[in-house]
């Protein structure tokens, strides 16, 4: 393969994804027009943009954020200007020492690839509107908000499609924008497998329930208060019917999030209330702190976001692709469950190996090989271990609130060796958690860690410590059992 000759792209979407597709494709020479069905962003800063911008195609938009290692070592090592924009716009960058507990803090020796685990905290709407400035920026890059496809340009008589432009709607007018390449990055709400269908084209979709509701509220430090020193209770946990984090963000911004297992329909609905969200929030003790009176004030009312769903589609089966001259990326292709933090950097990498891709062959099929390719290489072994971990979830879900559930003996092994070995290993030897938090932020198969002898050996040396001698190291308590939580909140148990 030799480089290419640069044409003509269309991207569909100004989010994350799209914008990291149009910056890159930019750099290799591509012309670049960008639609967008929301509106511009609001005149003034984030601060503004937080609380007018309307972006009806980012559901996720107000929520919690963290931008994983894989993204910011993009971002450091290929697109530096960048990044200096983000951070002087106020996003923060935490390094590895930031995601240590206590009890690996004090004799803390940091290595040369420690520098690899730092990541991004920001609020999603300033991450946003800096990309959008910056690539709104760049000379071949034109971004149209306010307009709307319609559906796809199409060369008659094409086995597969062969997609040469899109329809394009604004302002009660419709026409045709011609492009060598077309690019879907519009987001879980994609019209492409509709559009694909009515061509004769069928997409195939893997699809499960995360079977989680987030609930979020933001809040900024009042007058010069600082944020809450860290302590013996994690700042991010998890309960059988609860989960919770603590996101420090922007200039002065943080977030709080509870997730709650769907099953559990009385503290789901129960937590839309701001002020049973506050209560909950006080009792638990990594996060108390935050909520102490006079450190923040609240920015925002609740934001809830459900009926999520793991989602792969494929669009190239049994050595096919669904279309020529179109690329699906970000969670227009592949979306999971926020939790893990992993669909911003996901739309990011995708980009990137997507213009990587385009510039160095000029040949559609192998374009759609090499991209379905390096989709299945760099995200698959993240999506199929999330998918398991959701669904071990959602079991201890339903056993926490029915009480009579029996697990098998693979079952207990399986939760023996993560409480009595894997958690304590992880809060008791730097190796493990560097091995973990590897997989974590996508910097290498998440499964290779456990996969390792020698990390396999640490795990098991904690295993014989047995859980007396581990007991400093399983940490307290992080919050009220169920019951005693529902009782609190004054909320029937069943």
């Amino acid at each position: 393969m030799q480089q290419v000759k640069p044409g003509n792209a269309v991207i569909m979407g100004a989010g994350i994804a799209g914008l990291a597709t149009a910056m890159a494709l930019a750099r290799h020479g591509w012309r670049v027009r960008v639609i967008e069905r929301d509106p511009q962003i609001p005149e003034g800063g984030a601060d503004t943009a937080f609380c007018k911008w309307r972006r009806r195609g980012v559901p996720q938009m107000r929520h919690s954020h963290v931008f994983l290692a894989r993204l910011t070592n993009l971002l450091r090592d290929h697109y530096p200007a960048l990044l200096e924009d983000m951070l002087g716009a106020g996003c923060r960058i935490l390094d590895f020492r930031d995601s240590l507990p206590e009890s690996l803090l004090l004799n803390y020796v940091p290595e040369p690839g420690d520098a690899d685990l730092s990541f991004i905290s920001s609020r999603r709407v300033t991450l946003e509107i800096v990309m959008r400035r910056h690539v709104g920026a760049i000379a071949n890059v034109e971004i149209l908000a306010g307009h709307k496809i319609r559906g796809l340009m199409t060369e008659q008589d094409s086995t597969p499609p062969r997609v040469k432009g899109v329809e394009i709607e604004a302002d009660g007018q419709r026409w045709k924008m011609p492009a060598d390449i077309v690019i879907d990055a519009s987001g879980r709400g994609s019209h492409a497998p509709s559009w694909l269908h009515s061509m004769g084209v069928r997409i195939e979709e893997e699809s499960s329930p995360a079977g989680i509701v987030y609930f979020t509220r933001h809040y900024r430090f009042r007058g010069g208060n600082q944020e809450p020193q860290r302590g013996k209770y994690p700042a991010a946990g998890e309960l059988d019917y609860l989960k919770y984090g603590v996101f420090r963000a922007d200039n002065g911004w943080f977030s709080l999030t509870l997730a709650v297992p769907e099953i559990e329909e009385g503290l789901r609905k129960a937590a839309c209330d701001a002020e049973v969200f506050e209560n909950i929030c006080r009792l638990l003790p990594g996060v108390a702190p935050w909520r102490a009176t006079g450190l923040a004030e609240p920015m925002s009312d609740v934001s809830v976001m459900g009926g999520l769903r793991n989602i792969w589609r494929h669009f190239y089966t049994d050595g096919h692709p669904a279309a020529l001259n179109f690329f699906v990326i970000g969670d227009a292709a592949t979306s999971s469950n926020p939790l893990y933090g992993r669909g911003c950097a996901a739309g990011f990498l995708q980009a990137h190996l997507m213009a990587g891709i385009c510039a160095r062959s000029g040949n559609p099929f192998e374009r759609a090989l090499l991209f379905d390719t390096a989709m299945k290489r760099e995200l698959r072994p993240y999506f199929d271990v999330m998918v398991k971990q959701d669904e071990a979830a959602r079991r201890r879900a339903i056993a926490s609130r029915e009480g009579t559930h029996r697990p098998d003996l693979r079952a207990r092994m399986t939760k023996f060796f993560f409480e009595d070995g894997v958690r304590p290993a992880a809060r008791g030897d730097i190796k493990v958690m560097r091995a973990l938090m590897r997989g974590f932020h996508m910097l290498e198969d998440p499964r290779i860690a456990l996969q390792d002898p020698e990390i396999l050996l640490r795990v098991s040396r904690f295993m014989l410590r047995g859980h007396t001698r581990n007991a400093g190291l399983l940490g307290p308590a992080i919050g009220p059992k169920r019951e005693e939580m529902l009782k609190q909140l004054s909320l029937p148990v069943r």
